[in-house]
Formats: structure tokens, C-alpha cells, sequence
């Protein structure tokens, strides 16, 4: 049975419309698909060479002095480290390779470059090239994705955007797992879009199995998009709709099984033989996804968070709201082409929705993919603009394909329409992106202060060409998009006469002027996204807490900002006067014990001052912060000197921990130093009950665990950073009062014999005193 005629897509070459019979659709021939005919429009010449190059850009943007930020966030460079030695800690995802605690996420993302690490040893770049090719694979799934029903311009506008957004730029240079999330998605996106075009279930399952890796990634983000995918597929599929509701059954057991094996598997095996599942309170990677990670991230209610409780609901991570994304600490990391998105997502989606009769099966074709891109990014875009829980600028990373995808399709389409809708459409959206990018670039005032007005001015103007393109053309071809009266055929279109010396030369004028109006107005849109991410690429980054670009005026004084030193705005960023790392130091190579890269003490609000004192939420959130000492190990790892390398490492091979410390990152930056597997008390935020007091009695009693590192902060200035003074992991650190670390902390001082190397206190666990 053939799929009914306004579902069956059907285009000329070149990606023009095709003419659909009015009686009905073409039965199809040995030739022709059984789900209709290929949409894909024949590419010009210059088509693969483009691609090619804007692939071989985006690589060389991506590893341009990649290793320039070290271990990046040594949090899970650690459990890269980890599962490169073990592959039991591989196959959880533990923190060390003796399997203590595991990261609170998910491990898929930690298995391309534990798999690296095995095969090139540990380094930075070993580290960090898997995510800037995940970046590569992304923006040629992207082109491809959009290429199939828009062209070769189309797909090549959405990639070359989706390179150039800073955060994507931030985000495929580091090792969290927003890199691998981000592709896993848009090949979801793309399998779904396939579905649509001929209705085969096989791309449905295929998207099921990335939404089921992605949830091995990171947990429940990855089904943001899913409803909005869900819904268009149930309404546009071009199949029965007993068949739709089947194929999705299907795809939705593929998500099951792809991303619940894992599951099953952890939950199954017995506790005492596996990691402790970091971020949970029960040692549960249930609790972990439903909790911490799951409806916490909604409502602020996450057990064993740093922050939260604040104005509007945001608490420490900025104001909620449909402003958030476009606020001075998100802005410039993903809302450059947001307006430009939404204007073009509404005007095409009414547009297509008045397909005439001959063209309708092509542009519900069109219409279901804009409703596709269009519905991921609103989900994505309202999750994040009201979620009261964590929330850090690079998570809109998500937002960036899909904001690519509809600014390369929409631009693409109102272009074709060649008429005055496309054309006032176009201007518009130059003027609004030209009218944001200066407020955007106006909030760094110092930096590239010529930019702005060059955007603002050049924009401008090249709206203003669009327009009087536009009255000096001819609008012939407006009345050719009209819609046919409901019921009666397409009425046919008299051959376009050819032009010859006697015709009127306004047309070939008006074209020229919109051609240069155009180009000018691209250039200009993506003039302040290319400005940050070079801005980016240039700047070394690390630590749990970074963002893309230069500093900004009025960025969230709360948990948020944090830029490593020695990026081009040496003068923004100021050292943590409060124990930390210190400011500037770099170790050795990455992979030689010192060159982990050191973050910042105390995480920088992108204004230069420091975050978590005076924040949003500011008051509640500032005491705990002062608690922990300035959170200088919280949150950044710690630089190690040559002479703590060495005392761990000694006799290292006669104990299973060389060491244990207060929270994840301290653990890291020994861990990575020494390459020797140091026991992270308390997991991440040193608030998990793992170890407890007895248990960790018993290890030191075994003879497990050789030192103890007090507060967790070398290079503070010549600050103990002990308990006493205040520093990390003392009785007022994460966990509390009475906690679990501070317990162990207060135990361990009472029982067990000082030694001082530099700035950085331990205790020895085989040296009682008296």
C-alpha cells in the first residue's frame, strides 16, 4: 500500500520543489524506492570540496594547542587514568584504579579516551583528541543530516555554525561528557529525520540505540529531546499509523536495552564488589539518576549538592526564567543565532503550512524536519531556562545543533523564496542577530572594542541591501508560493522566457545586490561567535567550572565563569587569596606527574571577581563556600609539587591507595601526578558516605592506604590548608558537621603523625603517634 500523497516527498534537481500529479501519486516503479523517491538534491561541484574543507577548519580549530589545557577537568581525566589501568574501573567508571568510588555520571564517555590512554599512555592530547574528533564527526553528521532535503548550502551554513558557537568550541576541546552527548544526539536527530523520508523502522531502532548511549553518557539529558521526536514522528511518518506506533515500540526497546544493560548489570552486582556509586547517599546508580542527576537538576532538591536555594529558584546557578540563555554569563556561549533560530523556526513552519496542493507531499517533508529541530531545541531550551538545580554555561552546548540545524535550513528556504516574504525575512533576522551580537560584544567593553560596531554597522546595512533588493527587484515569483483554492488543481505556470539583450536589467541588479547583501550579513551574524571561539581556542581551560570567550560585565556572581590564567585577557583574571592553586602554574608535560593543568583557586564569576562569596543566592551560599575554604580543591585541582610526587610514590606498590583525600579533584591531581591510585573520600563534592569512619579504620588498619592528605591544597600560598585553618575537607567541609569527612579528617589528626612537604600537610597512616 503507498504511503498517502502528501507524505511522499518528491524534489528536482538541485533541491527545488518537483511537480506532483494532481490526480494522485505516482505508483512507484523497480527504480524507485519502496517509501518514495530519494530527497536528496543533486550537489553541485563544489559541494564535496567545501565539506571537506569546513571539516578539515573545524579539526584544525579543535586541536589547535590542545594540550595547552593539560588534564582539563581532572575530575574525570582521573577516571580516564583509571580505566586505561583497570578494566574494572573502566567498566564502571571509577575514579581510581583500585575501584573506591566511581564518577557520578555514567561511564560511556570515559571509554573513547580510556581507550586512547591504553593505547597512546597517559597525556593531555591522548586525553582530549577523542573529543575535538567527536567535535569533526558532529558537524559532518550535522551537514549531512540537513543536506538531504535542503542542499549542500544548507548543510554546509548548519556546520559551519555549529563550528563557530563558542560553547561547542569550549566543549569538544574538554573532557566532560557534554562532547560525546552533543554527537550522540544529533545522530539520534538524523536517524529520526531518515524515518520521516521513507518510513524504514531501522532508522527509528538506530535512534533508539543513540538515546540509549546517550543515557549511558549522561543519564536523563538525553531524553529531553525524546517527546518533541516522539510526537512528530506519530503525526508526520509517512506510514499507517498502527505501523508508526509499532516502529516506535520498537525503537523505544532499542533505548532499553542499549542503555539499560549497564544498568542491570551494576544493580545486580553485589555491593561489596564493585565502587561506590558516586553522587548518590545510598549507593544506587538509581538514586543517582533519578536524583543528583534527574529531578534535582529540575526542582533544587539534590542531597549532597554545593549549592542551591536562591532567588526565583536558580539558587547558586544564576535566575531562571525565559531570559537565563541570553543573560550575561550564558549570552555569549549559545545565544548569538538564537533569535535568528526562533524567527526562522515560526516563519517557516507557517509558511510550509501553506503548501499549495503541488508541492505539498515536499514541503510537509521540509515542515516535519523543522518541526523536529524546532521541537528539540524548544524542549532543550525551556528545561534549561527553568531547571532550579546545577546548571553550568557549557551545558548549552545541547542547544548548539539544533540552533545550526534551523539557521542553515531556514536561511536556505527563505532564500529560494526569492520573493518579498523571503527577502523582509532575511532582514529581519540580519538586523536582530547584527542588533544582539553588539549587545553581546558591548558586555566585554575592553575587548575588541571595534568589533561591535562593525557587527552593529555592517549588519545593518546589509539588512537595508536585502530590502532594497527587494523593491528594485521583481517579485514575480511571490505568487508562485501562494496556496491553490482548497479543492482545485494547481493552476499550470507559463514557461519562464529567456532573458535576452532587450530585457529589463533591474532583475540581474536587484540579484547582484542581494547576493552581496547576503554574504555581508552572514559574515557579520558569525562574526561574534568565530571572535569568542578563537577567543576560546586560545585560552587554556580547566577545572570543574569553565566557559567560552572573554570575560563579562554583570556575569552571575555565583557558581559560574572560571577561566584558567594565561589566556588572552591576562589582566580579567585574579588569584584566590584563599588557599587554591596558585595562579599561572604549570606543571610539566601532561603525562610526566606535573602537568595537570592547575585551575584556579576559587572559580571566577566572568566579570574577574571571585564566585561564590556575594553570588546569587548569595548569603547561604557564601558561608558554605567560606567553610571549604574558598572551595579551591572542590572545584579545581590542585598543583603537585616535585617533592609530594615523590613521597607518595615512594613504597607506593605496597599499598592499594597511595594515598586518600577529601573530594574528587584533590584525589585527581595526585592521582594524575603519581599515576598511583589515591582514594577520593566523599566523591566529588566530598559529601557521598564513602568511605565511612569504620571502613576507613579497616583500611588503614589492613594497610591499604598510605597517607592522608589534610585540606587537599598545595601551592596555597604557604597556607597549611588544614582542617584547622579551615581549608577543604575539615569539620566544616563537605558533608557537614558531622559527615563522613570531616569524621575520617578528625580522626586521622588525633591518631596519625604530620609530615609537611612545601605547602602541603599529610598524615602518615602507618606512623601512629606517641
Amino acid at each position: 500500500m503507498n504511503p498517502p500523497p502528501t507524505d511522499t516527498p518528491a524534489t528536482s534537481q538541485g533541491g527545488a520543489p518537483g511537480p506532483i500529479a494532481a490526480a494522485g501519486p505516482v505508483p512507484p516503479t523497480p527504480a524507485t524506492p519502496p517509501h518514495g523517491p530519494d530527497p536528496r538534491p543533486a550537489d553541485a561541484r563544489w559541494a564535496r570540496p567545501a565539506l571537506l574543507a569546513l571539516l578539515l577548519v573545524t579539526a584544525v580549530l579543535y586541536l589547535w594547542s590542545l594540550s595547552a589545557s593539560g588534564y582539563a577537568n581532572q575530575f574525570y581525566s582521573a577516571a580516564v587514568q583509571a580505566g586505561s589501568e583497570s578494566w574494572k574501573a573502566f567498566f564502571f567508571g571509577s575514579s581510581d584504579a583500585a575501584n573506591s568510588i566511581t564518577v557520578d555520571k555514567p561511564p560511556a564517555a570515559l571509554w573513547p579516551m580510556a581507550l586512547s590512554v591504553r593505547l597512546f599512555g597517559l597525556s593531555s592530547w591522548a586525553i582530549l583528541v577523542p573529543e575535538a574528533l567527536m567535535g569533526v564527526a558532529t558537524v559532518g553528521v550535522l551537514y549531512a543530516a540537513v543536506r538531504r532535503r535542503f542542499g549542500a548550502g544548507a548543510g554546509l551554513l548548519a556546520g559551519g555554525a555549529l563550528a563557530v558557537t563558542p560553547v561547542a568550541a569550549l566543549m569538544f576541546r574538554f573532557n566532560n561528557p557534554d562532547a560525546l552527548l552533543c554527537l550522540l544526539m544529533v545522530c539520534a536527530v538524523a536517524a529520526v529525520l531518515r524515518a520521516l523520508a521513507d518510513g524504514r523502522t531501522k532508522w527509528l531502532v538506530l535512534a533508539g540505540v543513540c538515546f540509549g548511549l546517550g543515557f549511558l553518557t549522561k543519564t536523563l539529558q538525553a531524553w529531553l529531546i525524546l517527546p518533541a521526536l516522539v510526537v512528530v514522528y506519530a503525526c508526520c511518518a509517512p506510514v499507517a499509523l498502527r505501523k508508526r506506533f509499532g516502529q516506535l515500540l520498537l525503537a523505544g526497546l532499542a533505548m532499553v536495552v542499549s542503555g539499560g544493560w549497564w544498568v542491570a548489570i551494576v544493580e545486580l552486582w553485589p555491593a561489596s564488589s564493585r565502587p561506590y556509586i558516586g553522587g548518590s547517599q545510598h549507593n544506587s546508580f538509581l538514586e543517582l539518576t533519578f536524583g543528583y542527576n534527574g529531578l534535582g537538576r529540575i526542582n533544587g532538591n539534590e542531597t549532597g549538592s554545593v549549592g542551591g536555594g536562591g532567588r526565583r529558584g536558580g539558587g547558586g546557578w544564576g535566575e531562571t526564567g525565559l531570559t537565563r540563555l541570553f543573560s550575561a554569563d550564558m549570552g555569549g556561549q549559545i545565544s548569538w543565532l538564537l533569535p535568528a533560530a526562533l524567527i526562522l523556526l515560526v516563519v517557516a513552519v507557517v509558511v510550509l503550512w501553506r503548501a499549495r496542493r503541488a508541492v505539498a507531499a515536499e514541503q510537509a517533508a521540509q515542515r516535519a524536519e523543522f518541526l523536529v529541530w524546532g521541537g528539540a531545541l524548544l524542549m532543550t531550551f525551556a528545561t534549561f531556562s527553568f531547571m532550579s538545580g546545577i546548571f553550568h554555561q557549557y551545558y548549552n552546548i545541547a542547544l548548539a545543533p539544533y540552533v545550526a540545524a534551523l539557521v542553515g535550513m531556514g536561511a536556505t528556504l527563505m532564500w529560494r523564496r526569492a520573493g518579498r516574504l523571503g527577502a523582509s525575512v532575511l532582514a529581519v533576522t540580519v538586523a536582530v542577530t547584527a542588533a544582539w551580537s553588539y549587545v553581546l560584544l558591548n558586555r566585554s567593553p575592553e575587548w575588541l572594542p571595534w568589533l561591535r560596531w562593525t557587527v552593529l554597522v555592517l549588519g545593518l546595512a546589509a539588512a537595508l541591501g536585502l530590502l532594497l533588493s527587494l523593491w528594485t527587484g521583481a517579485p514575480a515569483r511571490e505568487q508562485d508560493e501562494a496556496p491553490a483554492e482548497d479543492g482545485a488543481p494547481a493552476a499550470p505556470q507559463e514557461p519562464t522566457r529567456p532573458h535576452t539583450p532587450h530585457a529589463p536589467r533591474v532583475p540581474r541588479a536587484a540579484g547582484r545586490l542581494a547576493v552581496i547583501a547576503a554574504g555581508v550579513g552572514l559574515a557579520t551574524s558569525l562574526a561574534g561567535p568565530v571572535a569568542y571561539t578563537l577567543d576560546t581556542v586560545n585560552t587554556p581551560k580547566g577545572g570543574s567550572i569553565i566557559t567560552a570567550g572573554p570575560s563579562v560585565q554583570g556575569g552571575m556572581g555565583g557558581p559560574g565563569g572560571g577561566r584558567l590564567p594565561g589566556g588572552r585577557m591576562p589582566g580579567k583574571w585574579r588569584g584566590n587569596t584563599n588557599g587554591g592553586t596558585a595562579a599561572g602554574a604549570f606543571g610539566g608535560a601532561p603525562g610526566t606527574g606535573g602537568g595537570q593543568a592547575a585551575g584556579q583557586g576559587r572559580p571566577q564569576g566572568q566579570a574577574g571577581r571571585p564566585a561564590f562569596p556575594g553570588g546569587p543566592g548569595g548569603a547561604a551560599f557564601g558561608k558554605r563556600a567560606g567553610r571549604m575554604g574558598g572551595m579551591g580543591g572542590l572545584l579545581n585541582g590542585s598543583k603537585v609539587s616535585a617533592k609530594a610526587k615523590a613521597l607518595l610514590e615512594k613504597d607506593a606498590a605496597d599499598y592499594t591507595w597511595a594515598a586518600a583525600a577529601i573530594g574528587s579533584q584533590n584525589a585527581a591531581s595526585y592521582q594524575l601526578a603519581t599515576q598511583k591510585p589515591v582514594m577520593a573520600i566523599g566523591g566529588f563534592n566530598g559529601s557521598d558516605p564513602s568511605p565511612t569512619l569504620d571502613q576507613f579504620k579497616k583500611y588503614v588498619a589492613d594497610g591499604k592506604i598510605h597517607y592522608f592528605l589534610a585540606g587537599g591544597r598545595e601551592g596555597a600560598g604557604g597556607r597549611e590548608g588544614s582542617a584547622r585553618a579551615g581549608g577543604f575537607g575539615g569539620r566544616g567541609g563537605p558533608g557537614g558537621g558531622s559527615g563522613g569527612s570531616s569524621k575520617i579528617t578528625s580522626w586521622v589528626e588525633k591518631n596519625f603523625t604530620k609530615v609537611t612537604v612545601g605547602s602541603a600537610t599529610f598524615y602518615d597512616l602507618t606512623a601512629r603517634k606517641g
